[in-house]
């Protein structure tokens, strides 16, 4: 249950961190690559059931 909310917090922030808005455009995509890092390691712990 705790694997799940933390891939739908982390989905949720993965699409807050989008460059879509003026101020944030120069950014690039390094806060939503981070975060979709992150996304990545949790699904695979929570597939190998570390989770």
């Amino acid at each position: 249950m705790l694997g799940v909310i933390l891939i739908i917090l982390l989905v949720l922030l993965l699409l807050g961190a989008l460059p879509t808005w003026p101020h944030s455009r120069q950014w690039g995509y390094y806060p939503s690559g981070a975060l979709g890092l992150i996304l990545v390691i949790l699904i695979i712990l929570l597939l190998l059931g570390r989770i």
